[in-house]
């Protein structure tokens, strides 16, 4: 950990973190030595991007209707909340399933240990509680929604080669210029899987990002034909681009899901509060709350609400 981020880290613990959401003092929380889940406070925890501060809203705002305290947390970096979690002055933080294994995987095993996501998510999710167990984690269950990596074209060039999937643009046997980061050349889920799992001809990869703007821009102006960005991308229809469905299941089960301080959230109360986002937020819902976001500049609160609100979680104020 460099210095900054270890400073960082203590500011954080002492509620006095610059330019971080402001956390409650550790002397005005419950004590993390009571009884398991019996505060009236919690702290949610974001990792300050888009998604994770929707989230973080939507987890805040479904414990409060259930009686609970909240103020919610960002901190940009996995490094940094991880360990407040564990510590209990965070409590609860959304996750991606087969990242945060992989994760907790390297943590306990070493950077070279071999991954434990995988594209099957009760395999993923009994890796992911066996690491979280011993750490004072309970992994609650998954929902519908899922953000993972996902590789799209244009529009256009899907209708002109009838492509929906990535076994057809596999089959078509076109030479495709990659845009994506410049480890897609090694990491399995990208140009090597494309290549053994769909017999995708990846003739380059062009470094440009995951999920850029210039990436996008690449494959907008027929420089590159496919790109690497995620399954909640909200900008897709801006640069007339569309998802092909990874029918073979290359990428790893990134469903999200909450992660308790088992001490501090971990009861049934907490459990069945956040349950309720299960069956009606989707991988589809997710990409559309971002886009109100990042493209139509609302406040991730308000977006959060109004979503529950319609969905039937929260009554109309």
């Amino acid at each position: 950990m460099t210095r900054p981020a270890a400073l960082c880290l203590a500011l954080l613990l002492c509620g006095a973190l610059p330019g971080c959401t402001a956390g409650p003092a550790l002397e005005d929380r419950d004590a993390v030595t009571g009884q398991p889940g019996d505060g009236q406070r919690l702290v949610v925890g974001s990792a300050g991007f888009t998604e994770s501060d929707l989230l973080a809203q939507m987890y805040a705002l479904l414990l409060q209707d259930a009686g609970y305290r909240t103020r919610i947390l960002s901190v940009t970096n996995r490094e940094l909340y991880a360990p407040a979690l564990e510590q209990g002055q965070i409590d609860v933080v959304p996750e991606y399933a087969a990242t945060f294994a992989d994760w907790l995987n390297a943590k306990a095993h070493g950077a070279d240990a071999p991954t434990v996501g995988s594209p099957d998510l009760p395999r993923t999710m009994t890796a992911l509680r066996a690491l979280a167990g011993p750490r004072g984690l309970t992994v609650l269950d998954p929902g519908r929604a899922v953000d993972q990596n996902a590789f799209a074209v244009t529009a256009a060039y899907a209708a002109e080669h009838r492509l929906k999937t990535l076994s057809d643009l596999g089959a078509a046997r076109l030479p495709i210029r990659l845009a994506a980061g410049d480890e897609c050349v090694r990491r399995p889920y990208c140009a090597p899987g494309l290549k053994e799992v769909y017999g995708i001809d990846v003739t380059a990869v062009d470094p440009k990002g995951v999920g850029t703007t210039q990436a996008k821009q690449a494959v907008q102006s027929g420089q590159d034909q496919l790109v690497l960005t995620t399954t909640t991308d909200a900008t897709l229809d801006a640069f007339g681009l569309v998802l092909l469905d990874d029918d073979k299941h290359l990428q790893n089960a990134d469903f999200i899901v909450p992660v308790v301080n088992r001490a501090r959230a971990g009861n049934e109360r907490v459990t069945r509060a956040l349950a309720r986002l299960n069956t009606v937020l989707t991988t589809a819902d997710l990409a559309h709350l971002n886009e109100q976001v990042d493209s139509w500049r609302r406040l991730p609160e308000d977006v959060a609400r109004n979503h529950l609100t319609e969905k039937g979680l929260l009554p109309r104020r």
